[in-house]
Parts: structure tokens; sequence; C-alpha cells
């Protein structure tokens, strides 16, 4: 309402607006009580997926960066332990707000699956403003998010582009607090539930993002030339019975000028260029094991010897290698290239089979394609000399689908974005995020829901990841303080699956 002195006809018309305003909120209708109901459920989805992918995440890392280079992996690790700590504790806060609220709002009605007083236009707003656990919910994102964000170094942290904030609205000139602007009055006790399992999937996206900045860091190079050690490099620690076993052993920051004597047990080896050369002819199957040592003068005209730790080398029967090139799995629906080697065998004089799939290429390099969820086994022979052909061995793989797509409006996934932006728009996209091979999903079908401040819903349906003309003409309405929700968003990958990939809600500012 205006300030200062009112007249009385100001008064009568700020009283009927106040009593509409009342009217709109008793009268919300089913179908948006149940959008509301679909969201959170859209919205739980995706943050379970989130869940599963970061439990991903740390399996990797742990079960391989950790023990290849457990000295620098175990502080990027305990850093991303942080950031899961932090998230952990702002989710089960808003967890416990939102038992709070489906007590109060008499649980779960078998018959809508929604809270049974779903309505009420009491219970959020007393809860959450009157009761002011609105502010601490407020307070806590605002500092759970300076505390992920804190965990990355100031280059990072520029680029960070998760939507967990607690910031206050400017719409139409007046200032809104986050608090009002999300649990105010007239806002039904199932809204109130949506927005705070929005909140948890904010806060899992958030932690989604930073946990992967803090784990790209293993991945960057990290060059300390600050101590010596001696080093023992060999091509290849398996070798087949008759074939030279070959290492070099040289000091690590040594230059081209330097000429250190490099031994064996007890005996010196030929060096180049600071490097030196071991070479043991292999007779008979085993497990060896030897050390090396680099002695180099001192500015002082002293000597000093580093040692190498003990290197291990196998001689073994052939045998193949089969690998995927990408994954640890082969996907139906696009093909996945494989690699085959043999030690001591000719890439040329290999022959590469497939049981629950087909298979092409040559020299080495494969492309499997396989249709069905299950397992595929790959086999490989190989001329072993002689004429004669051996069976080396066999790799037994899972089949699976492609995981499914993230559906994106606008550039977004969720969050907020500017009313000249969604109006700008002809599409709706499905997005396959961190899978590396060429993999298309098109959007089949959506229901679109348009929520404008005190007016009905606007619902629509699309029937393809184009937006038709009255789609877009819906969207044209759309103005700050709107609200656009996508639900049921299906989409087919090169499978030929139809998938629900979740839901989109945008507010337009």
């Amino acid at each position: 309402m205006a300030g200062g002195k009112e007249t009385t006809r100001q008064k009568l018309i700020n009283i009927m607006y106040l009593v509409l305003i009342a009217m709109l909120a008793l009268n919300v209708s089913d179908s948006v009580l149940n959008a509301f109901r679909n969201l959170r459920n859209s919205m739980d989805t995706a943050k379970n997926n989130s869940q599963a992918s970061l439990d991903q995440l740390f399996s990797t890392f742990e079960s391989t960066k950790l023990k290849e280079s457990p000295v620098r992996a175990k502080p990027i690790l305990d850093t991303a332990k942080m950031a899961k700590g932090y998230a952990d504790d702002l989710n089960k806060y808003v967890e416990d707000l939102k038992q709070q609220m489906i007590k109060e709002g008499e649980d779960i009605d078998t018959l809508t699956k929604d809270v049974t007083k779903r309505s009420d236009l009491d219970i959020t707003p007393r809860m959450m403003i009157t009761e002011g656990k609105a502010k601490v919910l407020k307070e806590k994102i605002l500092d759970t998010r300076q505390k992920l964000i804190s965990l990355l170094n100031t280059k990072d942290q520029g680029s960070v582009t998760f939507t967990l904030n607690a910031e206050d609205q400017k719409i139409g000139g007046k200032v809104t607090s986050w608090e009002d602007a999300n649990f105010g009055d007239g806002t039904p006790l199932t809204a109130g539930l949506t927005v705070l399992t929005k909140i948890q999937a904010d806060t899992k996206n958030a932690e989604t993002e930073i946990v992967k900045k803090i784990f790209g860091k293993m991945d960057q190079a990290l060059v300390t030339l600050d101590k010596f050690n001696a080093v023992a490099v060999a091509p290849s620690s398996y070798v087949i019975a008759g074939q030279p076993y070959t290492a070099e052993v040289f000091l690590t920051a040594s230059d081209s000028k330097s000429n250190p004597v490099v031994a064996v047990g007890g005996s010196i080896l030929p060096t180049t260029e600071g490097k030196g050369k071991y070479t043991v002819v292999t007779s008979k199957e085993g497990i060896y094991t030897w050390t090396g040592t680099v002695t180099v003068k001192q500015t002082d005209g002293t000597s000093k010897t580093y040692n190498t730790g003990p290197q291990t080398y196998q001689v073994a029967k052939p045998s193949a290698v089969v690998s995927p090139d990408k994954m640890n799995v082969l996907y139906i629906g696009v093909p996945n290239p494989i690699s085959v080697s043999a030690p001591g065998i000719a890439k040329e004089k290999l022959k590469v089979s497939i049981e629950g799939g087909e298979l092409s290429g040559s020299a080495g390099h494969y492309t499997a394609t396989v249709s069905n969820i299950g397992k595929a086994t790959v086999t490989v022979s190989g001329d072993i000399g002689g004429g004669k052909v051996q069976v080396l061995g066999s790799t037994e793989f899972r089949t699976k689908r492609i995981p499914p797509p993230i559906p994106q409006f606008a550039g977004k996934t969720t969050g907020t974005t500017s009313s000249a932006n969604i109006k700008s728009q002809d599409r709706i996209f499905a997005e396959l995020k961190g899978f590396d091979f060429d993999a298309k999903f098109n959007v089949v079908r959506f229901n679109l829901l348009v929520i404008k401040p005190r007016q009905d819903p606007i619902q629509k349906t699309g029937n393809s990841g184009l937006l038709s003309p009255d789609i877009k003409a819906a969207l044209n309405t759309v103005t700050p303080g709107t609200t656009v929700v996508f639900t049921n968003i299906i989409a087919v990958g090169p499978d030929g699956v139809q998938q629900d990939i979740g839901g989109i809600v945008l507010s337009a500012n």
C-alpha cells in the first residue's frame, strides 16, 4: 500500500485489494496444487540423481586417484568431503523443516499423494515468517554458499554458476525480502514444501559443482622442482618370455650436461644425457625385482647417491588386453570404440570377436555395437608364431542404456532469468552432460504451466522440442514475477526409448 496520508477513496481501494488477494488465495485450484506436487516430485528425482552421481564421483576418486597418488589426492579428497559436510548440514535442516510442515499438514494423503492440508494458507507463513524459521534458513543458505565457494581458489570462485542463494528480490521497483517472496502470506502448504525441496535440489547442484571443481585439480599439471629423486622408468613391466626387458634409470631435474653414475646391482650402466639404460634378457616366467642408484657430484666436489624404489616386472606367457576407449561399459545405441592389444604380437595378427553384439574394425582399433541390456564378451586370438593361433583371453563387459539427459530451457535447468530471455526461446533441449559419446536426445513431449501472480495459470502441452505457436504465445505473456514450469518432459535418445527426464522451474525477473 502507499505510504503517507491516504484519502478515504484510497483507503477503500486498499481494503478491496486485500479482500481480493484473500479471495484469490482461498481459491487455489487443484491443478495448481497438483503442479506444485508434480514439480516437487521431479525435483526429488533430480536431487536423487545428483546424489548418485556424487557418490560415483567420490567412489571413483577413492578407488583410482587416492590409490595412485595418496599424498597429493588426500588433501583434495578432504576438501571435497568438507563441501559434502556443508551441503549435508543444510540439507538436514531443510528436511527437518519439511517434516515439521508435513506433520502440521496431517501427513500425506493417499488419494492426492500430497500433504493432506496442502491448500492450507496459514501453516507456511506462520512457521516460516511469524516463527522466524525463514530468516534462520536464509542465513544458513547464505552461510553454506559462502563456505562452499571459499573451498575454491580465487580464479575458480569467479566461475561458480550454481543457484543456491537467498537474495531479496526487486520487482517493479519494490524490494521484497527473500523470506516473504518464498513463504509469505497466501503461500499454500504444498508450495512451501516445493520451495524447500528446490532449496535441497539447489544445494545438491551446488555441492556437485564444487566437488567437480575440487576433484579437477587432481588432473592439473603440478611441477615443483625443489627435490631430487632417482627414477626408474620401464616401457613395460609385462613381457613375453624370450623378449628383452628394458628400463631407463635417471635423475629427475637433471640437465643434458650432467653425467651421473648409474648402477643396478653394483653394475654401472651406460648413460646418455644423464639417463642410464638397464637391459636384461628374460628367459623364464616369474616376478623379478631390482633397485637402481644414481650418483652425482656436488658443487663442493663430494658425491651424493640417490636410490630408486624397488622396481618389479613380470615375465609371463602371451595374453591379450581389451579395454573400452571411453567408458567401463558398452552403451546401447552408440558406437563403442575398443582398443585391443597383446604384448609381443602385432596388432595385424590379432583376431577379435564379440558375443552379444557386433564388432567392426581392425589393427587393434574396433567399434562394438550392442542392442540389449546385459553383458557382452570380447574374445581375442592371435598368431603366436609358427602359424599357431591361440586364444589369448576374453573380457566381459556390461551393456547399459545411455544415462538420462538433463532438461534445459533458456540456457537454464532451474533458477531465475529475464522475461525477455524466456520470450526469445523457440525450443526446449535435452542435454547429455558429462557423457563422452556423441549421443543426441530429442524432446518429444512436455507439459507447460505459466503461473502469474493473482491470475489463473496457463497450461499447455508440447509434442516436440520445438515450441508451437500456441506455446510461444503463452510464453509471450511472461512478465517479471511469473513462474514458468515445464513438467513431464519426455525425451528419446539413440536407443529409441522414451524417458521422463524431469522438469524445469524458472522465475522471470
